[in-house]
């Protein structure tokens, strides 16, 4: 074994051991006399935490793993080592769900094994966590124990107090105690030290400064630019969009310093964007060579025999996907049983055959998690000789896949799940258009299909329409907000954008995949099995109570949305009205997020107890993971499941899919800046998208280009803050603003390299209303809990309630006869 082994060794045999007390990595150096090896002792114990295998407790001490640590991050495949490869001793198997399970007798609400009792007195107003770094200078940090979804413990870091933290890193922060003014539901903070960098890499734009080479930083995320010296060696011209290894970070009183380490391109050349994106969020780009040698073995092995598989070749099936889609990984059959039920048979592409447990194909689609859809080009999950050929169950090719026959009732009622090892032959590939053409008119198809295809399309819409009913019926909460999608010419800028329609052909396959979802979990949850679940916990009492508030203010009667009938009720009833957008909006705002975990938390929006996902392995890791312990299920083994295991991999590829989601919504703000940079003073119709003290956010209607509407950009009046219900209104009539309003508005400012984008109200020197909303709420002016101070008469001192003043150039507002007045500078 070499060197790097043996320390992991020596590491793990300590810290998980019975009588081990928390130590910082230099005395865990130190104990194993390691002194000299002091950085790669820190380097393991990094990479084991990114595993899963220890964990970091306060002070930056290592403990013993525990279920709320911080998820792994996976960088760049080339860098990341593999799962038994320089991360895991020989004998150990990092990824237990296939070997004897130790947490066979655990409760399923019990947690991971606590942390050993420090001997040092435990600084309860010391936190680790990450830390988010505002365009401002401010941030947050959210600390590590804290779950994917709650914000709520978030602690609030101002500007000066940062240190040279960067964005994502994660630091160690001393709570301040609260003063005079505070918000009371927000704590605020110092960050002590900077305990793990996210990336020491940055993107931004070359430009000179007399004899030095500076970098600016894309994002605002640090105040001045990077003095990088001499960039000639990468042959840097000035705007040239670079990569920059920071060698030492900025603070409040020394600039930063880094070195030019890739040149992506000229500023605005077709294609740096999008290379831009792929640095900041550490996404894999190529496959390793080893690994796309794994995937032509897989090739050459396959035959297409049907031996050992239950055979559906002989039965209809059928794809239905967007025109576009070069991957198909979900098919389906059905009929009518004798008893006048259903059997519907959802095939899904077997990835677990072509990407064996703990292969090179494994882990680098662990490290990648899962597929990455940026505007203009996809990343995968797994190489297309797998995504678009071996898995892809393309018509008239014999393929495999995983089947979960399901018999419904006449009335959608689900009666048994059957799980195999299949093997089909799609005998027709439709697209969704096609879907929606015969559902239309089917007279025209008859004569284009085979007489078992055309029956088919009619009896799934039949089934999947009874399916939908009835989980709407259940409590199935649907919120319909129009897809904006953005339309891309051959250089990859932005040409216009369209609204993606949610039509019945994608509602046929949605609940068929939905149906398959839950089938398979509610089967492995009956064998009492611990399994990857895709959870969505319930708003919190207080996010609901808000929206109750919100939505009574809209003028809409309602009783506590705790219900969830009653927030069905509503969300239904106003899909007409002209306050819909902002109660989609508000309730979006109160909903958690959904995420993989092992905990039996449900998923709140499907009303659905038991619910995972089973129909995308080719693009999702958590799939894959499934499909393994239903192949073992339908080989007749034990499926072994570990529930510590999965919560770290759930957190894993939680953070992984919210890197994906996040870089798409980067690229897509970087591509529709450029096309608004060229409509400075064009006016549009947009909506409030969100409102703060410091201003209001909205999204074009007809391209979704989101932007700010800054205090200082709103028409000059005296305004009052309401967080709770996110509305800004002035004593002026036209001058209230709420979430979910659409306004007109004009582009006044565009900053590629901030990344921000300013509008200003339209029209706000004639005075015209430039809103358009439905009947006006009840005025938070006359409601019974709004005071009179009156050391300030005018200004109210409620609970929830800030004063914010838009001044015009002048600084003059009107008083009730129309004349002007100069304000008093309040000492």
């Amino acid at each position: 074994m070499n060197q790097s082994i043996n320390i992991e060794k020596l590491i793990l045999e300590l810290v998980l051991a019975d009588n081990y007390q928390p130590l910082k990595p230099k005395a865990i150096a130190k104990k194993l006399e390691l002194l000299e090896d002091e950085k790669k002792v820190r380097r393991t114990i990094r990479k084991l935490v990114q595993a899963g295998r220890i964990s970091f407790g306060d002070k930056h001490q290592v403990i013993k793993p525990k279920l709320k640590n911080k998820g792994g991050k996976a960088k760049s495949s080339l860098k990341e080592p593999a799962f038994g490869e320089g991360v895991f001793p020989a004998d150990s198997d990092p990824f237990p769900l296939h070997s004897k399970s130790k947490s066979k007798n655990k409760p399923k609400s019990a947690k991971a094994e606590k942390p050993a009792k420090t001997t040092e007195k435990k600084k309860k107003n010391h936190v680790v966590g990450v830390f988010r770094r505002n365009q401002a200078g401010f941030g947050f940090v959210t600390p590590l124990d804290s779950t994917v979804t709650d914000r709520s413990e978030d602690i609030f870091i101002p500007r000066s107090k940062t240190l040279d933290a960067a964005d994502r890193d994660t630091v160690e922060v001393r709570i301040s105690k609260p003063r005079p003014g505070d918000r009371p539901d927000r704590m605020s903070g110092r960050i002590l030290d900077v305990v793990e960098r996210h990336t020491h890499r940055f993107v931004g734009t070359y430009r000179e400064s007399g004899n030095y080479g500076v970098v600016s930083i894309d994002g605002g995320g640090f105040d001045s630019a990077i003095l990088v010296g001499d960039a000639g060696a990468k042959n840097c011209r000035v705007e040239d969009k670079v990569v920059v290894e920071m060698v030492h970070f900025p603070t409040a009183n020394e600039p930063g310093e880094g070195v030019v380490v890739e040149v992506l391109g000229a500023r605005g050349e077709p294609g740096v964007d999008t290379k831009m994106v792929i640095h900041e969020f550490g996404l894999p780009e190529e496959f390793p060579e080893e690994v796309l040698d794994d995937a032509r073995d897989q090739a050459e092995k396959f035959d297409e025999s049907i031996e050992g598989r239950t055979d559906f070749t002989k039965q209809t099936v059928i794809t239905i996907d967007p025109k576009t889609a070069r991957d198909f990984d979900d098919a389906i059959s059905l009929k009518r049983l004798e008893n006048g039920h259903w059997e519907l048979g959802v095939h899904i592409a077997d990835v677990s055959h072509f990407v064996p447990y703990r292969s090179k194909l494994d882990t680098e689609a662990y490290l990648r998690g899962t597929s990455v859809y940026l505007p203009d080009q996809v990343i995968p999950m797994l190489p297309e000789i797998i995504s678009n050929n071996l898995a892809s169950l393309q018509p008239d090719r014999v393929r495999y896949c995983m089947t979960a026959v399901i018999e419904f009732s006449d009335s959608g009622v689900p009666i048994n799940t059957q799980l195999h090892r299949g093997a089909i032959k799609s005998a027709h590939r439709f697209n969704y258009e096609e879907i929606d053409d015969y559902l239309e008119n089917d007279e025209p198809w008859k004569e284009k299909l085979a007489p078992d295809v055309f029956r088919i399309v009619r009896d799934m819409h039949t089934l999947a329409m009874t399916l939908r009913n009835r989980r709407m019926d259940a409590g199935a909460i649907d919120l319909i907000l129009p897809e904006v999608k953005i339309d891309l010419d051959d250089d990859g800028d932005v040409s216009g954008a369209h609204t993606v329609q949610n039509t019945e052909s994608h509602q046929v396959i949605e609940e068929f995949m939905l149906a398959a979802n839950e089938a398979v979990a509610r089967r492995l949850a009956d064998e009492k099995l611990y399994l990857m679940r895709r959870v969505h916990p319930k708003p919190t009492e207080a996010k609901l109570a808000d929206l109750t508030k919100f939505v009574r203010e809209l003028g809409i009667e309602c009783d506590n949305l705790e219900s969830r009938h009653e927030l069905k009720r509503v969300i239904a009833e106003s899909a007409d009205m002209p306050q819909r957008h902002a109660i989609h909006f508000a309730v979006l705002r109160a909903f958690q997020k959904a995420i993989y975990s092992p905990e039996e938390i449900g998923h709140f929006a499907l009303n659905s107890e038991n619910y995972c996902h089973f129909t995308s392995p080719i693009r999702r890791y958590p799939d894959l993971i499934i499909h393994r312990m239903v192949g073992d299920l339908v080989d007749g083994k034990k499926p072994k499941s570990n529930f510590d295991t999965l919560a770290t991999l759930g957190k894993h590829c939680s953070e992984l899919e919210k890197r994906a989601t996040e870089a798409e919504r980067e690229l897509i703000k970087l591509k529709l800046l450029s096309f608004m940079s060229k409509r400075i003073g064009e006016t549009l119709d947009a909506i409030i998208t969100g409102v703060e003290s410091f201003g209001i956010f909205v999204q074009g209607v007809e391209i979704p280009a989101e932007g700010m509407l800054p205090v200082e950009n709103l028409p000059p009046d005296s305004y009052e803050y309401d967080r709770t219900s996110r509305v800004m209104s002035g004593f002026e009539e036209p001058n209230q603003f709420r979430l979910g309003d659409t306004i007109r508005v004009k582009v006044s400012k565009v900053d590629l390299d901030q990344r921000l984008l300013e509008y200003e109200i339209a029209d706000r020197a004639s005075g015209k209303s430039v809103m358009r909303r439905g009947p006006a709420r009840r005025s938070s002016r006359t409601s019974s809990n709004a005071k009179v101070d009156p050391k300030n008469k005018g200004a109210r001192t409620t609970k929830d309630k800030s004063r914010i003043k838009a001044k015009s150039k002048s600084t003059s507002t009107k008083t009730k006869s129309g004349k002007r007045k100069k304000k008093k500078r309040r000492k």
